[in-house]
């Protein structure tokens, strides 16, 4: 995991980098990430063109690939490393009007009313506006 920023509360968001992060993310909070992330990091190592580079150099850049074009997974988690909420959100650099931020807690929960000071901060630190109306998909 990498650190994304802190959030109020002593809560912190991390990056989930890998498919085994994302697999225990799912685990711990009862929901589906890990099928997400799989998804995404697919259609992202799908869109690689590695140009006319040698057989031997063709991937060398699909890592950096996959890390700048899928969206970001995230985690906030407690002083104790306690996983809190999940969120998915568009990479810094895409403009793609029709992706839809994800932010849920354990068991798809609305983590809204616990933790929207958190949420807050991080679409502050990332630029991006992480309204529950928008991003909370299973409203009721």
């Amino acid at each position: 995991m990498e650190f994304v920023c802190d959030a109020p509360d002593g809560k912190t968001w991390f990056r989930l980098e890998s498919e085994l992060e994302a697999a225990r993310e799912s685990e711990a909070m009862a929901h589906a990430v890990e099928k997400h992330f799989r998804r995404a990091w697919d259609d992202a190592a799908a869109r690689y063109a590695p140009g006319d580079l040698p057989f031997i150099e063709r991937d060398i850049g699909l890592a950096s690939h996959i890390r700048r074009t899928m969206p970001l997974f995230l985690t906030l988690r407690d002083e104790d490393g306690v996983p809190l909420a999940t969120a998915m959100v568009r990479p810094a650099r895409q403009q793609d009007p029709s992706f839809r931020p994800i932010v849920v807690g354990r068991a798809n929960a609305d983590p809204y009313p616990e933790h929207a000071a958190a949420i807050e901060a991080l679409g502050a630190h990332l630029g991006v506006t992480l309204d529950r109306a928008i991003c909370y998909p299973y409203r009721r």
